[in-house]
């Protein structure tokens, strides 16, 4: 096969190119955006004994962080105790656990968490995590130098 005969005739993709260029030249409204170095989400499913278990050392260590600001839990799951938590090996003196008052949703109580900069992460449990509430959280972690994490969780059985 000669790739010589391919270099001189405007080929398909070119042409694909060009459509490419075209298509994205306009600025386009994606339900993927450009991740964000301040939000990150983990998607879990199963059992929540199971679950629960896979998130207790990302949460152990986050208790451990040799900062002077907490790790704030915005309306865990109910099994989700300071028991729990304790026995998990996780900080209780670095850990907040904290749960909307009045008519607040969860996802503004950890924008305001967030806002204030004592949290070093503020972990929520919103699922699904629309496209809007996700940048609002972005948003907040930045002002507040702070990590935002999402678990979005489908807990099947006890």
């Amino acid at each position: 096969m000669n790739l010589q005969s391919f270099d001189n005739q405007p080929g398909l993709f070119d042409q694909q190119a060009a459509v490419n260029l075209q298509s994205h030249s306009e600025p386009e409204m994606d339900s993927h955006p450009e991740p964000s170095p301040w939000c990150s989400e983990i998607i879990l499913s199963g059992r929540a004994e199971h679950c629960l278990h896979l998130l207790a050392p990302m949460l152990k260590l986050l208790s451990e962080q040799q900062e002077e600001r907490w790790l704030a839990l915005v309306s865990p799951p109910e099994p989700l105790t300071m028991q729990w938590l304790r026995n998990a090996g996780l900080n209780p003196q670095r850990t907040l656990i904290l749960h909307p008052k009045g008519l607040q949703s969860s996802q503004e109580l950890a924008c305001q968490v967030l806002e204030l900069g004592c949290s070093h992460t503020v972990v929520t449990w919103l699922s699904p995590l629309p496209l809007a509430a996700r940048q609002r959280l972005s948003r907040a972690a930045e002002s507040g130098g702070a990590q935002s994490i999402n678990i979005s969780q489908q807990f099947g059985g006890a």
